[in-house]
Protein backbone atom coordinates (compact mmCIF):
# COMPACT_ATOMS: atom_id res chain seq x y z
CA UNK A 1 0.00 0.00 0.00
CA UNK A 2 1.39 3.36 -0.84
CA UNK A 3 0.45 6.69 1.23
CA UNK A 4 -2.72 8.39 1.01
CA UNK A 5 -2.99 12.15 2.19
CA UNK A 6 -6.29 13.20 3.21
CA UNK A 7 -6.31 17.15 4.16
CA UNK A 8 -8.60 19.02 6.20
CA UNK A 9 -9.86 21.72 8.39
CA UNK A 10 -10.39 21.87 12.06
CA UNK A 11 -10.89 25.52 13.11
CA UNK A 12 -8.41 27.47 12.44
CA UNK A 13 -5.69 24.63 11.67
CA UNK A 14 -4.92 22.37 8.85
CA UNK A 15 -4.87 18.24 9.79
CA UNK A 16 -3.31 16.14 7.72
CA UNK A 17 -3.85 12.69 7.73
CA UNK A 18 -1.56 9.87 6.78
CA UNK A 19 -2.40 6.52 5.69
CA UNK A 20 -0.11 4.13 4.32
CA UNK A 21 3.52 3.34 4.09
CA UNK A 22 5.85 6.80 4.68
CA UNK A 23 8.93 4.97 2.52
CA UNK A 24 11.55 6.52 0.05
CA UNK A 25 9.82 7.56 -3.15
CA UNK A 26 6.85 8.40 -4.11
CA UNK A 27 5.09 8.73 -1.03
CA UNK A 28 8.00 11.42 0.54
CA UNK A 29 7.51 13.53 -2.19
CA UNK A 30 3.67 13.58 -1.52
CA UNK A 31 3.81 14.54 1.83
CA UNK A 32 6.85 17.28 0.31
CA UNK A 33 3.99 18.44 -1.89
CA UNK A 34 1.55 18.51 0.38
CA UNK A 35 3.31 20.80 3.07
CA UNK A 36 5.18 23.03 0.48
CA UNK A 37 0.84 23.69 -1.06
CA UNK A 38 -0.05 24.13 2.79
CA UNK A 39 2.60 26.79 3.24
CA UNK A 40 2.26 28.63 -0.12
CA UNK A 41 -1.29 28.85 0.82
CA UNK A 42 -0.68 30.69 4.48
CA UNK A 43 -1.39 27.54 6.48
CA UNK A 44 0.04 28.03 9.66
CA UNK A 45 -0.96 25.25 11.97
CA UNK A 46 -0.51 22.01 10.60
CA UNK A 47 -1.34 19.27 12.47
CA UNK A 48 0.05 15.58 11.08
CA UNK A 49 -2.44 12.68 12.22
CA UNK A 50 -0.57 9.38 11.71
CA UNK A 51 -2.97 7.28 13.24
CA UNK A 52 -3.17 5.04 10.28
CA UNK A 53 0.45 5.26 9.65
CA UNK A 54 1.63 1.81 8.86
CA UNK A 55 5.41 2.08 8.03
CA UNK A 56 7.71 4.80 7.96
CA UNK A 57 11.33 4.25 7.17
CA UNK A 58 14.47 6.61 7.76
CA UNK A 59 13.54 8.57 4.77
CA UNK A 60 10.05 9.23 5.71
CA UNK A 61 11.41 10.48 9.38
CA UNK A 62 13.74 13.12 7.19
CA UNK A 63 10.08 14.07 5.29
CA UNK A 64 8.57 15.04 8.92
CA UNK A 65 11.66 16.78 9.89
CA UNK A 66 11.27 18.65 6.42
CA UNK A 67 8.06 19.53 7.40
CA UNK A 68 8.64 20.79 10.93
CA UNK A 69 11.19 23.13 9.10
CA UNK A 70 9.46 24.43 6.14
CA UNK A 71 6.23 25.29 8.78
CA UNK A 72 8.65 26.65 11.41
CA UNK A 73 10.58 28.76 8.22
CA UNK A 74 7.28 29.92 7.43
CA UNK A 75 6.13 31.24 10.88
CA UNK A 76 4.08 28.17 11.47
CA UNK A 77 4.20 25.07 13.59
CA UNK A 78 3.55 21.41 13.22
CA UNK A 79 2.19 19.04 15.59
CA UNK A 80 2.01 15.23 15.20
CA UNK A 81 -0.93 13.21 16.88
CA UNK A 82 -1.44 9.43 17.48
CA UNK A 83 2.45 8.30 16.82
CA UNK A 84 2.81 4.83 17.45
CA UNK A 85 4.80 1.41 16.17
CA UNK A 86 7.66 1.81 14.18
CA UNK A 87 7.18 5.63 14.03
CA UNK A 88 7.17 6.27 17.34
CA UNK A 89 10.57 3.86 17.96
CA UNK A 90 12.29 5.78 14.89
CA UNK A 91 11.61 9.31 17.12
CA UNK A 92 12.75 8.16 19.83
CA UNK A 93 16.01 6.39 18.64
CA UNK A 94 16.70 9.66 16.54
CA UNK A 95 15.81 12.13 19.60
CA UNK A 96 13.16 13.86 17.46
CA UNK A 97 11.00 13.44 20.53
CA UNK A 98 12.90 16.37 22.31
CA UNK A 99 12.21 18.47 18.64
CA UNK A 100 8.93 17.98 17.72
CA UNK A 101 5.39 18.25 19.63
CA UNK A 102 3.36 15.03 20.42
CA UNK A 103 -0.37 14.43 21.13
CA UNK A 104 -2.56 11.93 22.04
CA UNK A 105 -5.47 13.61 20.20
CA UNK A 106 -6.28 16.71 17.69
CA UNK A 107 -8.04 18.45 19.93
CA UNK A 108 -4.81 19.25 22.28
CA UNK A 109 -2.98 19.80 19.16
CA UNK A 110 -5.26 22.00 18.22
CA UNK A 111 -5.20 24.09 21.60
CA UNK A 112 -2.02 24.18 21.86
CA UNK A 113 -1.62 26.60 19.14
CA UNK A 114 -3.11 29.13 21.44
Amino acid sequence: MSLEIVTREVADVTAVDLKGRLTLGEATGQLRETIRTLVDGGHKKVILNLKDLEYMDSAGLGELVGAYTSLKNSGGALKLVQVTGRALDLMQITKLMTLLEFFDDEESAARSFN
